[in-house]
């Protein structure tokens, strides 16, 4: 039996009058990405999930930028976490839990997730500047929102220190992209099981 599906794969687009996004996520992959979103901040925290989570993720995204990057932060946050419940399919064999501590200079950050099909985020970024260049760092939390509401996690984002909101941010997307890497590895005491004493997820 085995531990987790073959195919941990998955594409998905979501088109609106605001925004047309697709993303396309292979949870076993190398750590490869591509991005073309008009937003380089937020395509350099997204490389970070990949790399640190040992994922290969796509995204493509053109949004009302003119306006503000507000709908499109968000959007690719919910694509990204559709696409990531269609990889992960039934959730069985995995160990469901995951949680990182990351440093980077001053900064310290901790993520804790649970793939528990119900979503729930506690955000708690004191950041200590309003924007990295001209990106609104507020949008990030928009961005978690939208992940957790469809890839159906609970998630707990706590920045412990830090005086460099670049420094911030990046400890936290480094450390999701390693609890995420965590939450869905093998547990091969669970082979073929649903992580649950509920029996589903």
């Amino acid at each position: 039996m085995s531990q987790v599906s073959s195919d941990r794969s998955a594409t998905v687009s979501r088109d609106t009058l605001e925004t047309q996004i697709t993303v396309s996520v292979n949870l076993d992959g190398s750590g490869k990405a591509e991005f073309d979103t008009g937003l380089p901040f937020l395509e350099h925290m997204l490389d970070q999930i990949a790399r640190h989570g040992m994922m290969d993720i796509n995204v493509k995204a053109h949004g009302d930028l003119h306006i503000d990057a507000h709908h499109t932060v968000e959007d690719i946050g919910i694509t990204l976490g559709q696409a990531f419940t269609k990889a992960v399919g039934e959730r069985k064999g995995i160990q469901r839990y995951g949680h990182a501590y990351v440093p980077l200079d001053e900064a310290l950050s901790r993520v804790v997730i649970d793939f528990s099909g119900r979503p729930g985020l506690e955000f708690h970024v004191p950041f200590t500047r309003s924007a990295v260049g001209n990106f609104d760092v507020d949008l990030f939390y928009e961005f978690f929102q939208g992940f957790v509401n469809h890839a159906l996690v609970t998630l707990h984002v706590d920045n412990l220190r830090g005086d460099n909101s670049h420094h911030q941010i990046e400890t936290v997307f480094k450390a999701f992209g390693r609890a995420l890497r965590m939450a869905l590895s093998a547990d091969p005491a669970m082979a073929g099981v649903t992580p649950s004493t509920k029996g589903v997820l």
